[in-house]
């Protein structure tokens, strides 16, 4: 499948790629932030994202807010440092299909990726 992947961080985005190059999948795009997301989103049609919380010009939150908005079949993996439940919560909310917490594990990645394909993901408990 291709993924469009979103961090602020390369050697995340970096890991990130070679995880789900190793699972079989293709990166057809990265995004350093979520502005740069929305934009790729609505020109490489994906049919997954992986994307950050915390990144400058626009956040995770709000380009999922706005990826889903314009596109509501949207598959997006939340992927953060912080995994309170209130933060999954309001990731979940936002539109995300679940939420992987990092440090990424590429089991828990891979995890997410097939219950979220197998229909299975969103809005599942992941602390």
């Amino acid at each position: 499948m291709n993924v469009l992947v979103v961090d602020d961080a390369a050697f995340m985005r970096t890991l990130v790629r070679m995880f789900l190059e190793q699972m079989g999948h293709t990166v057809i795009g990265e995004a350093q932030n979520g502005k740069e997301a929305v934009d790729l989103y609505g020109r490489l049609k994906p049919d997954l994202v992986t994307m950050d919380i915390t990144m400058p010009e626009m956040d995770g939150l709000e380009a999922v807010k706005r990826i889903k908005s314009a596109n509501p079949g949207a598959k997006i993996i939340m992927c953060s440092a912080m995994g309170q439940q209130r933060v999954v919560m309001e990731a979940i909310r936002s539109g995300a299909s679940d939420f992987v917490v990092k440090p990424i594990q590429k089991e828990r990645l891979q995890e997410a990726v097939e219950k979220l394909f197998a229909g299975q993901g969103t809005k599942v408990g992941v602390l």
